[in-house]
């Protein structure tokens, strides 16, 4: 265990621990600097043990408790499950063994859809798994809207190999996104992100869609549903001199740091310095 037990020691600025099967939960952990500088962060991505996708509930909860309470011994005052599969699977598992708040990617996708459409009508992509797991279809069912979801299983290698805009990517959205949009959901408004790893795509995307649909990318809904949380968890009493200070960063991963530092910052869009390698015992 670190000798730095609680980063929100030091200081009265909030630790938020986020937490992802891998890289794609950067994506959250991005929008969460931009919106939120004055909180501290850690982050853990289970890099060992992905994809989450082909693995049972049962085993995606252990995994994720686990997380969870390794970054509630770092000093985390809220968590982040920015992982779709994750939150899909066992968030209310992980919110019943966590000692503080957690915000999960899938409702806050749901609510800025629901505020972004006006005919009611929503197309969901994301992995196999969080679309056989109807997550963001009943979330968004439970709003009164229609949903069709459709499993990209391509893109995730594509965007970890760099290809953000290569053609073949796009090819393969087109194709995708061809058959999403089709017969009764032609005049679907609204393009939900399920997956922390399309917002690299977001430029590409938009230029597949039809001109008319509105893209929601659920890594900024979750960024602006912690910062609600927040302000109702911890006063604002931070003195400026705080505020100004830099947000204090760590890492966490299963596997490889040097790997995590490399593909890492293709998600957060800066260098990604104090990586620790983490044991969690099977």
């Amino acid at each position: 265990m670190s000798a730095d037990h609680s980063l929100g020691a030091r200081s009265r600025r909030p630790t938020i621990g986020v937490f992802d099967s891998g890289f794609g939960g950067l994506t959250v952990l991005k929008a969460l600097l931009e919106l939120i500088p004055g909180a501290d962060y850690a982050y853990f991505g289970d890099t060992a043990r992905l994809p989450y996708g082909s693995k049972s509930v049962e085993t995606v909860a252990r995994y994720a408790v686990e997380a969870a309470h390794y970054l509630e011994s770092h000093g985390a005052q809220m968590l982040v499950i920015a992982c779709n599969t994750a939150t899909a699977l066992a968030l209310d598992r992980i919110t019943a063994a966590a000692h503080v708040p957690v915000v999960g990617v899938i409702e806050p996708g749901a609510e800025a859809a629901a505020a972004a459409t006006k005919n009611q009508k929503i197309v969901v992509i994301g992995t196999e798994a969080t679309v056989s797991s109807h997550a963001y279809r009943k979330a968004l069912e439970a709003r009164g809207l229609h949903a069709r979801e459709k499993a990209c299983p391509l893109l995730v290698p594509l965007v970890e190999e760099g290809w953000v805009e290569h053609s073949v990517t796009e090819q393969v959205a087109r194709i995708y996104l061809g058959e999403a949009f089709a017969d009764g959901f032609r005049e679907a408004d609204t393009l939900v992100l399920g997956c922390t790893h399309y917002p690299l795509l977001k430029p590409l995307l938009h230029r597949v869609t039809p001109g008319h649909v509105s893209i929601v990318d659920s890594a900024e809904s979750t960024a602006r549903a912690v910062a609600s949380r927040l302000q109702q968890l911890v006063p604002a009493t931070v003195d400026a001199e705080e505020r100004r200070a830099l947000p204090r960063l760590k890492f966490f991963a299963t596997d490889s740091v040097e790997k995590f530092r490399r593909l890492g910052e293709r998600f957060l869009g800066h260098p990604i310095e104090d990586v620790q390698h983490v044991d969690l015992k099977e």
